[in-house]
């Protein structure tokens, strides 16, 4: 199983979960089974859907369409002809150009929020404001008064808001964890994060020439990149006692 898609099953396992509560009043116990009749389907929409990670690398829509328990209800960007194409690929789900709309016609258990990087801050703060659980890709905004904001009102609301920095879930990171809980590796005082991915070129290739506009995307590489390396750093070193950059 891909890290992507490891990410997140285990998002929607945790879901899942939370769903059963608040369907039978009470967590259930661990190992508790679930009948067929009983079983929930998480019914998920997409929105703004020309992000690459839609279809590509990531490719969560595939992603979801494959999973047993979850139903695409619904998939939405402010292009018309990209959400049909996209559409197309995945089962043909029902389509929308404005995603307000999607949400109050299809009322999904859970949203995967997509979009241009400069959109992601108001579209976190709609559905933080209407209570949906989402997964919001990376970096959430294109400033950091816009991101510890939305985080903010996530913390306060005590809202369910998954970012998938998926790299954790990668053989690599397994093992340094492994390594490091073992004592094999010693103190730990530097990280080099190397990401190797292909050329700027995909990106109108894939429908989303917006990531090559700064306005739109917010930056370049690190600002695409940088989170996974930064988030690897945490991963393998929390709580550090002090970091440099």
């Amino acid at each position: 199983m891909s890290p992507q898609r490891l990410a997140l099953r285990r998002f929607l396992n945790f879901l899942a979960e939370t769903l059963r509560e608040a369907q039978y009043g009470r967590a259930l116990p661990k190992g508790t089974r679930i009948h067929e009749e009983d079983a929930m389907t998480i019914r998920v929409a997409a929105i703004e859907v020309s992000h690459w990670h839609a279809l590509y690398d990531a490719a969560y829509l595939r992603h979801l369409i494959a999973m047993p328990d979850v139903e695409l209800v619904a998939i939405q960007d402010s292009d018309a002809d990209l959400v049909a194409r996209r559409a197309a690929e995945v089962g043909s789900p029902a389509t929308f150009t404005d995603y307000r709309k999607m949400l109050a016609t299809t009322r999904p258990n859970f949203v995967m929020a997509l979009g241009r990087h400069c959109q992601m801050a108001q579209i976190a703060h709609d559905l933080l404001d209407q209570g949906y659980p989402f997964l919001m890709e990376k970096p959430m905004g294109i400033s950091a008064p816009e991101v510890e904001a939305v985080a903010a009102k996530a913390a306060r609301l005590n809202a369910f808001v998954a970012v998938p920095l998926a790299q954790r879930y990668g053989p690599f990171a397994a093992r340094a964890r492994e390594l490091l809980a073992a004592g094999r590796l010693g103190p730990l005082s530097h990280i080099y994060v190397r990401i190797n991915r292909p050329g700027p070129a995909r990106y109108q290739a894939w429908g989303c020439a917006w990531m090559l506009d700064p306005a739109e995307a917010g930056g370049g590489c690190l600002r695409n990149l940088g989170p996974h390396g930064l988030d690897m750093f945490l991963h393998l070193t929390f709580p550090a006692k002090s970091a440099y950059a």
